[in-house]
């Protein structure tokens, strides 16, 4: 952390914009485990002084006061021990994060946009700033596709545990009949790599498309042919963006997202190759279901990977996701020792 603070006081700092907001989120990553850390051992400290002059005062009203800072503690503390999980080289940085809705139409579609929705309230719960870097809604309600660019420290390692598919059972707003039906939609995320060892020849790997785009920017974003679509001729791998009015910039941001998106298949690849060695195929299948939604006929959302399950559905649509994401990770480290 000290040298990070040495190079932000260089007077050149600021010469390299990228390079330095890429520095100052490091720190910021560094900060926000080492500076709670401090505040932990000055409060346990506090704590244990208040416990001496109550015991030689026999004051009850001071023992209730101790209590309540213990627990405030203890729940900081646990909130800490859940940040040292987050260990993985990208789970401090920032993060893509993309819904695709499932087959099933205008169900699906809007079961995705409920997704949104839930995950916008959570950004703004935990703090994230989100930009919308793709969108393609459904034709006659909801999204078929978005794309987000979620900033915030530790963004990747939280939200990387919301991915794969979310099944929604509910009586449909869409069926006359009001039939029940159940609507499947997928979470993918990828971190936001400034420098990753991804060798990509851009004249001969790819096949870069332009078209028009077609969301929210404005006349000139809907003119012009300011949209970029990538399409890795190997794999198959596509990313497209349309955020930004210059072609330019979104060019740039597609590359960037393609690129995770190929390390992120590497990854995949390695962990299935140690999987087949040590046998477990099931924490690797990549889009398995994570977690049900049930509206009718009772109302429960159960994660299918700790067996947490909540019947506050309002609540966890509304973003209250935070008890789900903390289990998952204990669950993880747990399975994982």
């Amino acid at each position: 952390m000290a040298q990070l603070e040495e190079l932000m006081a260089a007077p050149n700092f600021w010469n390299n914009q990228e390079s330095a907001q890429k520095t100052i989120g490091e720190l910021k990553a560094q900060k926000s485990v080492v500076a709670p850390a401090l505040d932990m051992s000055s409060r346990i400290e506090d704590l244990e002084i208040h416990f001496e002059l109550a015991t030689e005062a026999k004051s009850q009203e001071d023992f209730e006061e101790i209590s309540e800072m213990s627990q405030k503690l203890l729940h900081d503390l646990e909130t800490l021990e859940l940040k040292t999980l987050l260990s993985g080289e990208h789970d401090s940085g920032n993060c893509y994060f993309s819904i695709h809705a499932g087959a099933g139409g205008t169900e699906s579609c809007d079961w995705a946009e409920m997704l949104l929705r839930m995950y916008l309230r959570y950004f703004e719960r935990a703090g994230y700033k989100a930009e919308e870097v793709d969108r393609t809604d459904g034709e006659e309600a909801g999204v078929r596709s978005i794309t987000l660019n979620v900033t915030g420290s530790y963004a990747y390692g939280y939200l990387s545990c919301e991915r794969g598919v979310h099944r929604l059972v509910r009586i449909s707003p869409f069926d006359s009949q009001n039939r029940r039906h159940t609507s499947f939609a997928s979470v993918d995320v990828l971190p936001e790599l400034d420098d990753v060892d991804i060798e990509i020849d851009w004249a001969k790997d790819v096949r870069e498309d332009t078209y028009r785009a077609s969301g929210a920017g404005g006349q000139h974003v809907n003119k012009t042919d300011s949209a970029i679509r990538i399409t890795h001729l190997e794999t198959g791998a596509v990313v497209q963006c349309q955020n930004d009015r210059s072609q330019h910039k979104n060019r740039a941001e597609a590359r960037k997202m393609l690129a995770a998106k190929l390390y992120q298949k590497q990854q995949a690849q390695r962990d299935a190759e140690l999987a087949k060695l040590y046998g477990d195929k099931g924490e690797i299948a990549f889009g398995s279901q994570i977690r049900s939604y049930v509206l009718y006929p009772y109302q429960l959302v159960r994660d299918e990977r700790t067996e947490l399950k909540s019947p506050h559905t309002d609540k966890v649509l509304d973003g209250d996701i935070q008890e789900f994401i903390d289990t998952f990770l204990r669950h993880k480290t747990t399975k994982n020792k």
